[in-house]
């Protein structure tokens, strides 16, 4: 019994080190982001969004994004779908140029995605789907923000703030890897 006590001893103390550390990690990458200009977000948000096989509007004044000290840059826009077969299933379009994370299902490599969501009970069912072919990766729900924000068609906050996805008054936190 003492064997088994003195071990998970050791254990705990082993352990502690490596958690503080990874929280320190997690707190210094979040140190790193910062909201992105406007520039910043012209140069990786286009004016037309590659949705499937077409190209579809999007609405500049909406774009939001963030940006780390190596240039790498997160950044999400409104599509304007009327008109198009994208209409009613698509209503964002989002680039990421590092990993991240949204809700606890949703991990997305660098590169255009789409997000499409449908109201429910509780707040948005939202979707990611890969920009190039639409396939879905996966789904997450946006709940109303608390404390209530300011409402927006959409926002991606810097890490050091809030860390969300904000649509129109619903949230989605997100993670950088």
């Amino acid at each position: 019994m003492k064997l088994f006590a003195i071990t998970l001893m050791l254990l705990a103390v082993a352990c502690s080190p490596m958690t503080a550390r990874a929280q320190r990690s997690h707190k210094d990458l979040a140190a790193l982001w910062r909201t992105a200009t406007a520039d910043e977000l012209a140069e990786v948000l286009p004016a037309r969004a590659p949705v499937l096989q077409e190209r579809i509007e999007t609405e500049a004044t909406a774009n939001s994004g963030i940006t780390d000290t190596h240039g790498r840059v997160i950044a999400v826009t409104v599509l304007i779908t009327a008109g198009y077969a994208a209409h009613g299933k698509y209503s964002q379009y989002l680039v990421a140029g590092a990993p991240v994370e949204f809700g606890a299902s949703v991990a997305l490599k660098p590169g255009a995605y789409l997000l499409g969501w449908t109201r429910d009970e509780a707040g948005l069912h939202v979707s990611f789907y890969e920009a190039a072919n639409g396939n879905l990766i996966g789904s997450v729900e946006a709940l109303p923000s608390n404390p209530p924000l300011r409402v927006v068609p959409v926002r991606l906050w810097p890490p050091v703030q809030r860390s969300i996805l904000q649509i129109g008054r619903f949230v989605i936190p997100y993670e950088l890897r």
